[in-house]
């Protein structure tokens, strides 16, 4: 295993919950989910602007006609552009109140997958859904605690999924054309003493980088051997997702959180980046 610290905190934004970053249009955009915001960052000019929303947001993804598809506390919703007008498109969980979306990202053939949770928690009250060009959506597994990091293999033959408490990296058979998900098995399992397996993207070499929720790290699993390859020490607790950026797709930027700490972080909640021998997959837009 290699390990690696020297991530550098970037912006000045300190997110309550920070989740769910992807690289898109020469910026690295994210959420806060407890702030109810997206930001987006601009590199070259080490500008940032955000985006209040009036609910939680779990995920957003670029849309292929312009402007996003979100999952926000009330469902599925689309937005024309940043800081623009949001149309929404249904809610699966009208009869939860108490869920929330989470986590989500876009398949190769541009369907928005996105899974909930429970907002206290409460065990198996998520799902995950996958929104279609149609704006039709499907259930796709349940039930969930905590349905957290989703990506794909680079031949599309896999999709991999986190629900967080069972700490396990589940991959199932994928069927690209279709979007059908079959035969989930357990590859990866993350020891507790060791954080909580959430936020998840994968490399050009289809090796899985894990972020672990009160961990401090992100780790990466080759996920034919289940081996540990690499971990990233980050001086913050609560790590909850990771994105390759930059013009290469050679730099992860990492988001955390500043809630739940059990000591003072001076930098939690901070976005993070680090440059790796490695590249990322392009981030895929949602095609409705």
């Amino acid at each position: 295993m290699i390990r690696t610290v020297g991530a550098q905190p970037i912006t000045s934004i300190k997110s309550q919950l920070g989740e769910g970053p992807f690289w898109h249009n020469e910026a690295l955009y994210w959420v806060d989910i407890l702030g109810k915001k997206i930001y987006r960052y601009f590199p070259t000019e080490d500008r940032i602007e955000e985006m209040q929303l009036n609910q939680y947001i779990g995920a957003l993804a670029p849309r292929e006609k312009s402007g996003f598809v979100l999952a926000l506390k009330n469902g599925f919703y689309l937005l024309d552009k940043f800081n623009g007008v949001l149309t929404p498109i249904i809610n699966p969980e009208n009869d939860k109140p108490g869920n929330r979306f989470n986590d989500g990202k876009c398949d190769a053939r541009g369907r928005f997958w996105a899974g909930t949770m429970a907002l206290d928690e409460s065990p198996n009250q998520g799902a995950l859904y996958m929104l279609d060009a149609n704006l039709r959506i499907q259930k796709k597994y349940a039930p969930a605690t905590i349905s957290n990091g989703l990506c794909w293999s680079s031949d599309h033959r896999y999709m991999y999924y986190v629900d967080t408490p069972t700490h396990q990296v589940l991959r199932f058979d994928f069927d690209l054309p279709t979007g059908e998900i079959k035969n989930p098995q357990p590859i990866i399992t993350i020891n507790q003493k060791d954080g909580n397996p959430d936020g998840m993207t994968i490399d050009v070499n289809d090796c899985l980088w894990i972020a672990l929720w009160g961990g401090s790290a992100v780790v990466c699993y080759d996920p034919k051997t289940a081996k540990l390859l690499h971990k990233i020490d980050l001086p913050v607790s609560q790590v909850s997702s990771c994105a390759f950026g930059g013009p290469k797709l050679n730099e992860l930027y990492i988001t955390c959180a500043n809630v739940d700490l059990i000591k003072e972080e001076p930098l939690a909640g901070r976005l993070f980046k680090i440059k790796l021998d490695t590249k990322g997959l392009p981030t895929n837009s949602f095609s409705g």
